[in-house]
């Protein structure tokens, strides 16, 4: 089940980067972007990873913290944050709990052979915990950008 504009933010807890667990709701009086990718070390989400660690000062400036997920482990998490010096936690979603609930696993397609892989797609949350924006299929490219344009605006 696909989460709609004003729908609450899910009631999860995860494992993330710092050796901590991470509640979703934890963040209820920040505004929150969780950005759903497919898989640590790779071009497109590396590359995405850095645009918002790039302006991660602005999202904070304006009131908006970051986590990013994907359902890598904890410890691929640590060396990818580690590598890349993310600022922001990175969420370990093994179980797929939380791709269910944002309902961001798709079937792709990679060299002819069709797989369930993550939907790189990026949910916006207000202060309140409402989902406020989502992009889903997400190209890269000035991706953080628009995102950071969008929390400006709430």
């Amino acid at each position: 089940m696909a989460l709609d504009i004003g729908d609450k933010i899910p009631d999860l807890t995860l494992p993330a980067t710092g050796g901590r667990d991470i509640a979703l709701r934890s963040f209820k009086g920040k505004a929150l972007v969780v950005y759903f990718y497919p898989k640590d070390n790779t071009p497109g989400c590396t590359q995405e990873g850095q645009d918002f660690r790039d302006l991660y000062g602005k999202f904070r400036k304006a009131g908006v913290e970051i986590v990013g997920v994907s359902r890598d482990s904890v410890r691929s998490h640590e060396n990818f944050a580690t590598k890349f010096e993310f600022p922001f936690a990175l969420l370990s979603d093994a179980d797929e709990a939380a791709c269910r609930a944002f309902d961001v696993i798709r079937e792709k397609t990679l060299y002819g052979r069709k797989y369930m892989g993550v939907d790189r797609s990026t949910f916006l949350f207000d202060a309140k915990g409402v989902l406020r924006q989502v992009w889903r299929s997400v190209k890269v490219k000035n991706h953080a950008q628009a995102v950071l344009d969008a929390a400006a605006g709430l």
